[in-house]
């Protein structure tokens, strides 16, 4: 018996123009911490951990997009490691970028995200 989730979807058939695009598979809303120096919240679940088997490593080493409930600036950890603020992002936006976390305040303790309501796509 194989040790990973099987999704069957046989009822999607046809030219590839003609199939349903999915942006996402999985949501999880970010609760992101306000105080701390650099307090952050990592968005993909156990990076850093080693995956339980091969099916989990795409899943746990990619990033994830990000969708903006209520607008502000967003200080997220990149895929590549980088740290960007994203500035004025608008309510009910969606980011196409791919982070592994989103940082609450900086190296001094003051707030970076004041953007809210963040879901991470995946």
């Amino acid at each position: 018996m194989a040790n990973y989730n099987e999704i069957d979807i046989a009822g999607l058939e046809g030219n590839m123009q003609a199939q349903p695009r999915v942006f996402a598979h999985e949501a999880l809303a970010l609760t992101v911490p306000t105080t701390g120096q650099d307090a952050f919240v990592y968005v993909v679940k156990g990076v850093g951990n080693t995956p339980v088997n091969k099916d989990t490593v795409s899943t746990l080493s990619r990033g994830a997009c990000l969708y903006v409930g209520v607008g502000g600036d967003i200080d997220v950890k990149m895929e590549s490691g980088s740290r960007v603020l994203f500035k004025g992002v608008a309510t009910g936006s969606f980011l196409p970028i791919q982070v592994i976390g989103v940082y609450g305040t900086d190296s001094s303790g003051d707030p970076t995200t004041t953007a809210e309501n963040i879901i991470a796509l995946f």
